[in-house]
This record gives structure tokens, C-alpha cells and sequence, in this order.
């Protein structure tokens, strides 16, 4: 943290930075990593028929989870597929496939950081965003081993820093059984209550709030996918006083990017490369204009 308590973010590569890049694929996180100098990259993963894991957002191929189309022509969900009808599917008419988690790791850099989201353990019996009860999270727990114990394999093998985070408990919990070592994040949905209950049962390493959750810039309790309202928590203050990062989600303007790092949060899961360079380019740029109007005066 500086001085005046604003920090320089890292900048997270939103599936790849998805606002440029076809989401989620080898491309964008060859491009994101290797081109853009992300600092880390976001992506999410669901499992295979035949238990693989693979790099996609959404539990239909061909549909959003929010009602919108999907990124793929394939239907059904991804889990009802083996990886053999899967590995060919374009993703948004990019020339760009659905990849495995290994070949994410394999396309970029070792001092790259990853944090991947498990999304979905294949089935659409999970609970979304909810605090358990004991008998809840032993049950669901199990639904999430098999791909959490192949995805932290996976991890493991590779030379770069993870990071798990999930807006399920259960995935959080299943995580930590499996390997103690592995930082995890939660990821807030529509209760700062919740989400920190989570977080502190679990000690995570980082909490991931959406942006309109960071009290002290203009957009706290803005509409975004909730709108609030939320606790009077500042939950930057309050993570930070816990020892844990804050990761916000997701940024898509300069702007955005400059107050939440006048909020202090510690990282910027972002669609765009570059915002915090453009909020600095901008300032520059408006300096050295006024050193032109200046001098032009003076003639």
C-alpha cells in the first residue's frame, strides 16, 4: 500500500481479458500473459463426461448461465460430453477451442499466477452463494472432490501460483481437505455477511467482492448484478485487518480501475488490459497538454 493508502493492483486477466480475447482459451491467455503483461489470469472450470477438466465459463455449451446466448453452436451442459467431443468446439467463432486446464498452464509464463474458479462439479445440484448446514457441506463437498482433486493434481505439476476461488462453499471446503497449502478465495455474491461468514470459517487468503461492494468510491451499491443494499462494511479495511487480499470484480473502464485503487483493493479481475496505464496515460497526457497550451501563450 502507498502512503495514502491507495495501492497499486495487480491486474487480473478476466478469462483471459474477455472484453478483447475469446474467452477463456489458449489464445487469450497466451495474449493476456505473454502480450499484455497480466500479472495473473482468471478462469473458470467444469468437468468432462469422462471426469477431464476443462476451461469454460458457463454449465450449457451453447447458453449463458444468466439466459443469453452461449459461446459454443454444441448443446447441452459440458459435463454431459467427453473431452473427444469437446476439444474440437470453437469458441465464439474464433478459431479458438475449448482447452484443458493443462493446456492453460502450458501456454503461459511460470511467473504468471492463475486463479481459477471452480465454477460448476457437473451437475446443477449445487448451492450457489449460501452458508451450509454441517449435513449440506459434507453432502455437496463430495459432489466437488472429483474435480477439485484433479484440478489441484493438475496445479500441482505446474510451476505457477494458484489461487482457488468459488462463490460454493462446499468447493472452498473440499479445497482445503484436499490440500491446506492452497490459497483460496471467496467470491461475494449478494451478502457481504455471507460471503465473509464464508471466509473466515475457511481463513481465506483473499475475498472477491464485485466492484460495487468497495465502500469509498462512486459506485458502491451502484446497479450492477445486485445492487445492495449491503452491510455498512468496509471491506477492504476489514480484509486487510484480517490479513486477506481484496481481488474485485469486474472492471471494465479506467475509471472504475483508478477509484477502486484509491479504495486500496489489491487486485483487479479485469476485461481490458491496460486500465490502470490509461487512468496514468490520461493524467500525462492532460500534463503535457497544458505544457503546449502554456508555452503557445507565451509566444
Amino acid at each position: 500500500m502507498n502512503d495514502d493508502g491507495t495501492t497499486d493492483p495487480a491486474i487480473i486477466a478476466h478469462r483471459g481479458f474477455a472484453g478483447v480475447y475469446p474467452e477463456n482459451t489458449v489464445g487469450a491467455v497466451g495474449r493476456a500473459t505473454w502480450g499484455d503483461d497480466a500479472e495473473m489470469v482468471e478462469i473458470d472450470i467444469v468437468p468432462t463426461a469422462d471426469g477431464k477438466v476443462v476451461v469454460f465459463h458457463d454449465s450449457e455449451l451453447s447458453g449463458r448461465d444468466g439466459g443469453e446466448r452461449g459461446p459454443t453452436d454444441l448443446d447441452g451442459y459440458v459435463w454431459d460430453h467427453s473431452w473427444e467431443e469437446l476439444q474440437e468446439t470453437e469458441v465464439l467463432q474464433s478459431g479458438e477451442t475449448i482447452p484443458r486446464l493443462e493446456q492453460v498452464f502450458d501456454a503461459i509464463p511460470d511467473d504468471a499466477g492463475v486463479n481459477i474458479e471452480f465454477k460448476n462439479p457437473g451437475t446443477t445440484n449445487v448451492r450457489f452463494a449460501e452458508k451450509l448446514s454441517a449435513a449440506e457441506l459434507e453432502s455437496q463437498m463430495e459432489v466437488w472432490r472429483p474435480m477439485a482433486e484433479t484440478a489441484l493434481e493438475i496445479a500441482a505439476d505446474a510451476e505457477n501460483d494458484v489461487l482457488v476461488s468459488s462463490f460454493h462453499e462446499a468447493a472452498l471446503a473440499v479445497v482445503r481437505d484436499i490440500d491446506p497449502d492452497v490459497p483460496i478465495g471467496c467470491l461475494f455474491w449478494d451478502s457481504i455477511e455471507t460471503g465473509l461468514a464464508i471466509t473466515r470459517e475457511y481463513d481465506c487468503e483473499a475475498i472477491h467482492p464485485p466492484y460495487n461492494m468497495i465502500q469509498g468510491t462512486p459506485f458502491f451499491e451502484d446497479e450492477y448484478y445486485l445492487s445492495g443494499p449491503f452491510a455498512d462494511v468496509d471491506l477492504v479495511e476489514v480484509a486487510h485487518e484480517e490479513g486477506r487480499t481484496v481481488n474485485t470484480w469486474t472492471i471494465g473502464t479506467w475509471y472504475q480501475a483508478e477509484r477502486l485503487a484509491e479504495a486500496g483493493v489489491d487486485g483487479l479481475i479485469a476485461d481490458y488490459p491496460n486500465l490502470l496505464w490509461s487512468a496514468e496515460n490520461t493524467v500525462d497526457n492532460d500534463n503535457d497538454s497544458d505544457d503546449t497550451n502554456d508555452s503557445d501563450n507565451d509566444k
